[in-house]
């Protein structure tokens, strides 16, 4: 069983800028409002993904991702998805042994930064960039599937 190990932290000023090595346009959208999963289809212009991801809170969850037809995808984000579509930039920056994946949200949830880590572990050590802010990794709010829902906007601000 495939199995997602994710931590997730706001991020600080824009030093992270000068240390990406590339970035994708994400547009991502979801098909279902289960209690149990998400079911997630996203693009990147090139290339499409169908994703179903278990709900809990916290850093490990079961995750299941297919590529699938960009015609495809873009269909089922035009025509199939719930609420309105989370559109990002994310930018990838090397830091010791791993890659962070930096996403800089765009449209309802604009002005919203968060650095996401992928680990083998739970209690994986892990270099801190200087860049990263406050861990939100129990946090739902910051779960694309409610940024989906309630975007950042509507927040109040911290």
């Amino acid at each position: 069983m495939p199995v997602e190990i994710e931590r997730k932290f706001l991020v600080v000023g824009g030093e992270w800028r000068q240390q990406a090595a590339r970035s994708l346009r994400l547009r991502q959208g979801y098909l279902n409002r289960a209690q149990d999963c998400s079911i997630r289809v996203r693009c990147d212009g090139e290339r499409g993904w169908l994703n179903i991801k278990g709900v809990t809170i916290g850093a490990q969850r079961r995750e299941y991702e297919y590529e699938i037809p960009l015609a495809e995808a873009e269909e089922l984000l035009n025509d199939f998805t719930q609420g309105p579509l989370v559109e990002k930039t994310r930018f990838f920056i090397e830091a010791g042994d791993h890659v962070w994946e930096v996403d800089e949200f765009e449209g309802d949830n604009a002005g919203l930064v968060v650095a996401e880590i992928e680990l083998e572990d739970p209690d994986e050590v892990f270099e801190r960039p200087v860049w990263l802010g406050a861990e939100v990794t129990d946090d739902v709010r910051y779960y694309n599937t409610q940024l989906a829902h309630h975007p950042y906007r509507d927040w109040a601000r911290p």
